[in-house]
C-alpha cells in the first residue's frame, strides 16, 4: 500500500502500537530532561521526537500528530511545567508539518534523513521564535543559528535511527504488530533503500566519494 493512500482506521492493535510509542516518546523526554541544555538555554536533541517520527512513516500523519499532541501535555504535566506546552506543542505541529509535506509529496526524491533533518531544524526555530514573542527578548533571535545546527544533528540522528528501524525490523513483523498488510512499503521502502546505499557508501574506505 502507498503511502499516499493510507488512511486512518482505528482498531484496539492500532491504539495499543500508539500507546507503547507515545509512552517510548515520553520515557525519552523525561530522560533527557535530566540532562543539561546542550551549549546554549532549552536546547536539546529531542530524541522523544523520534517515536512520533516513526509513527509518520508506519501510518499516518494523523496518529504522528496524535503521539505529539499526547505526548507534549503529559510531558508539561510530568516535568511540572505547563507554560512548556505552548513551545513543545507548538514545535512539534510544525515539525510534523514539514515531515507529512516531505514524506507524502516529496520522498523519495530527498531521503527519510533529509526530511527528519528539515523538520527538527524547523521545530527547534518555532520554539525560539514562539518564546521570542511570548518573552519580548528578540535577542533570543540571535540562538537561531546554533539551533539550527543543533538541529542538524538531531535530525540526522533521529532519521538514521528510524531509518535503521525500518531497514532491520522484518517486514512480516510490521505487518503482524500492526494488523496491516505490507504497510511499510511504497515510496517509503524507496526512500529507505536509498538511504541504506547512502549509509553503505559512507562506510566505504575512501569515504564514499565517487
Amino acid at each position: 500500500m502507498s503511502i499516499r493512500k493510507r488512511t486512518l482506521k482505528i482498531n484496539a492493535k492500532k491504539i495499543a502500537v500508539l500507546g507503547v510509542l507515545t509512552a517510548l516518546s515520553l520515557i525519552a523526554f523525561l530522560i533527557e530532561n535530566l540532562f543539561p541544555p546542550l551549549f546554549i538555554p532549552g536546547a536539546k536533541l529531542g530524541l522523544a521526537n523520534a517515536f512520533s517520527f516513526a509513527a509518520l512513516i508506519i501510518y499516518s500523519p494523523i496518529e504522528a500528530f496524535i503521539i505529539v499532541g499526547v505526548r507534549t501535555v503529559l510531558s508539561a504535566i510530568f516535568a511540572g511545567n505547563i507554560s512548556a506546552v505552548m513551545y513543545s506543542f507548538t514545535g512539534g505541529v510544525v515539525a510534523m508539518g514539514v515531515s507529512s509535506v516531505l514524506i507524502y509529496l516529496v520522498c523519495p526524491k530527498i531521503s527519510i534523513v533529509s526530511a527528519s533533518v528539515a523538520a527538527a531544524v524547523a521545530h527547534n526555530l518555532t520554539q525560539n521564535a514562539v518564546f521570542a514573542l511570548v518573552s519580548g527578548t528578540a535577542l533570543a533571535f540571535s540562538y537561531s543559528p546554533y539551533l539550527a545546527l543543533i538541529g542538524v544533528a538531531s535530525g540526522t540522528f533521529i532519521g538514521a535511527a528510524v531509518t535503521l528501524l525500518i531497514k532491520k525490523f522484518p517486514q512480516n513483523a510490521f505487518c503482524n504488530l500492526l494488523g496491516v498488510k505490507q504497510k511499510v512499503s511504497g515510496q517509503t521502502q524507496s526512500a529507505v533503500k536509498t538511504e541504506e546505499s547512502n549509509i553503505d557508501d559512507t562506510a566505504k574506505p575512501d569515504g564514499g566519494q565517487n
